[in-house]
């Protein structure tokens, strides 16, 4: 055992070594196919021809092995393209020893080259090369496989991708991993075997699974639909493998494949769903060319909303937020991106209507996208008077100035917290909406189309926002547990943010004016599913190795979110994944009456009268877990209130 340790160490022998074994193989294979030519007479070797004819070949043999540089490949990791190589290499090597003969024929000169034997010695030597070069790997490979601690993976994708997976086990040397079986969906390939390695349809996963002792499964391919994805990998979470992923095509394409790229695979990719269909024609023409806004481009929604205009090629987009550092390193991201778009970074604060008109009277916007905004619940509890700052106030004046430059459409980023508002932050992006959709319909009454377009998109969590469960269940497990979960019965809808933020220029694009566009989020998910399936995919077991402890609702927040998106309550568009909300509408004067008062009652610094003025704007607005519920009790609210999200 120690002295395949010793084997497994040795480093990477030297160019005038590997020279010397070849022609040490090529002496040998010289003197079996001399005595094979003559039948085994050792007389034979006694000749001056003898001398003469090991002369040529060797030094033809020299002189093709040096051409073709059959020293610099490392015989360990030995390959197809290898043994092209040596092949060239002998055949070259023949042509050298057939012109040679050829040449004394011509100056009739003596020649003791054969043809005969130059043939049969070619071939004696392409086969001891390839013998000798597969055999020291084969014996490399074994030295690896023998650890105890070794790992039976299955590969799904038994295409190129699954075959590079291989040829990264086999050539590194510190692995343990080794490719027991090959899943696939091409029923052609299935019952066949690659490099002694069979290939199985993903319905024999679970048989595959018992009959191997499997302890991975790599997903090789990248065009597994998320139905079968999500089915695979819940049946290896039962059985207690891992499942791990690789890194984009492009950087596997460029031969950068390596052990550290396979990486376990993430939550998003057991909830990600099928690719969005969007009208890139349509968007297009809505886009290019022009001069585009992004408020709160920093952020989750506002950074990807960014990368994704930047493929309709507009004239600019100018990336507006408060954040200095990421707005700075996103724009710099972007440049490396997309080299030819044009983007200005734009440092302001949305409450600030000064710096927001400098904005505005520089770049004159022709596009607005509204995503800045807080948007954490708990936060926004303790701060009601900043949240109504920046999520009413901030739209308020991004909306004006929209309508005093004559913006042609204005796309406000809300969210599902909106719909019957339980806390502080949904209760803002109500009354934002509120406003927006009154400006739009007086507008439409006075200026007909020639005025800015409103348009509102409603979506719940997406996956990996910054602050978002998901991120945060990552730190805890990363640090050992406990995984922390308000209640064993909260669900929320989830959705990635490249889907939300196409659905969002799409819903931008497609927009009249004035509608509040709900996005299909597809099921709900239990919070406490999904710690635990983060934590199998982490390779931990819930509940004894991390831990789950239920710390109760926040303040503010809901047991389950609500989008109106059922048939009831919206209408439908030509996106299957977009409807339309049915909401009341509200007057704009008594709107803009409303928010004098409660931007008045800001100044006050009066939390409890603030609130207070929220309800009396969102009648449906009842806090749960909060010090607000107080102000539920009794006729706070008159008759009439505005925002009422009742459906019709």
């Amino acid at each position: 055992m120690k002295f395949l340790k010793v084997i497994n160490h040795i480093k990477i022998v030297p160019r005038w070594i590997i020279f010397a074994l070849d022609l040490c193989i090529a002496s040998v294979v010289f003197v079996g196919a001399y005595l094979v030519f003559h039948n085994f007479d050792l007389s034979t070797f006694r000749t001056q021809d003898t001398a003469e004819i090991y002369f040529y070949c060797l030094a033809a043999t020299a002189v093709a092995f040096s051409f073709f540089r059959l020293y610099l490949g490392i015989i360990r990791y030995t390959s197809a393209i290898d043994s092209i190589r040596i092949l060239s290499a002998v055949l070259f090597m023949t042509v050298i020893l057939f012109t040679c003969k050829l040449v004394f024929i011509i100056f009739n000169l003596k020649t003791s080259i054969n043809t005969q034997f130059v043939i049969l010695y070619a071939l004696l030597l392409f086969l001891a090369l390839i013998t000798y070069r597969t055999s020291i790997k084969i014996f490399f490979q074994y030295t690896k496989t023998i650890k105890k601690t070794k790992k039976n993976v299955v590969v799904y994708g038994a295409g190129e991708l699954g075959i590079a997976v291989k040829r990264t086990f086999d050539h590194d040397l510190t692995s343990n991993r080794i490719i027991v079986a090959y899943l696939d969906d091409n029923s052609a390939k299935i019952g066949k075997s690659i490099d002694g390695v069979k290939i199985y349809s993903p319905n024999e996963l679970e048989k595959v699974i018992q009959k191997m002792d499997i302890d991975e499964l790599i997903l090789s391919s990248y065009s597994i639909p998320p139905n079968k994805k999500s089915t695979l990998i819940d049946i290896c979470l039962e059985h207690n493998i891992h499942v791990l992923t690789l890194p984009p095509i492009n950087r596997i394409m460029n031969g950068s494949l390596n052990l550290n790229q396979i990486k376990k695979v993430k939550i998003e990719d057991l909830l990600e769903r099928s690719q969005i269909e969007i009208d890139n024609d349509n968007i297009r023409k809505q886009l290019e060319g022009k001069r585009v806004l992004v408020t709160g481009a920093a952020g989750s929604i506002g950074s990807e909303i960014a990368k994704q205009l930047s493929k309709y090629r507009p004239q600019m987009i100018v990336l507006c937020d408060q954040a200095e550092s990421p707005l700075h390193n996103l724009q710099l991201d972007l440049q490396e991106r997309f080299k030819d778009q044009i983007y200005h970074a734009f440092i302001a604060d949305v409450k600030n209507i000064e710096r927001m008109k400098v904005l505005f009277n520089t770049f004159k916007p022709q596009v607005v996208y509204h995503a800045a905004a807080y948007k954490h619940v708990p936060m926004m509890e303790s701060h009601p008077i900043e949240g109504v700052h920046t999520n009413v106030r901030g739209t308020f004046n991004v909306a004006n100035l929209s309508v005093e430059y004559k913006v042609q459409k204005f796309v406000f980023v809300s969210t599902d917290k909106a719909v019957n508002p339980t806390n502080i932050m949904g209760a803002t992006k109500r009354i934002a909406e509120i406003y927006v959709q009154s400006l739009n319909n007086n507008l439409q009454n006075t200026l007909g189309e020639k005025g800015t377009k409103f348009i509102t998109t409603r979506f719940g969590n997406v996956l990996g926002s910054n602050g978002s469960v998901i991120p945060r269940f990552r730190e805890q497990i990363e640090k050992g547990g406990p995984v922390t979960v308000t209640h064993p019965e909260i669900t929320r809808y989830f959705m990635t943010i490249p889907e939300a933020c196409r659905l969002v220029v799409e819903a931008g694009c497609m927009g009249n004016g004035g509608e509040i566009f709900v996005f299909d989020m597809g099921k709900s998910v239990k919070i406490v599913d999904l710690a635990e399936k983060m934590i199998k995919l982490s390779g931990y077991v819930p509940y004894q190795d991390i831990d789950i402890k239920f710390t109760g609702l926040r303040p503010g927040e809901k047991l389950y979110e609500e989008l109106l998106n059922d048939l009831e309550n919206t209408l439908p568009t030509h996106h299957e994944k977009i409807m339309i909300a049915k909401v009341r509408e509200n007057d704009y004067e008594q709107v803009q009456l409303q928010l004098h008062e409660l931007f008045e009652l800001l100044k006050t610094q009066h939390t409890v009268n603030i609130v207070r003025h929220m309800k009396q704007m969102v009648p449906e607005f009842r806090s749960q877990n909060s010090i607000y519920e107080q102000l539920d009790q009794g006729p706070l609210i008159e008759k009439g209130g505005l925002g009422a999200a009742n459906h019709r």
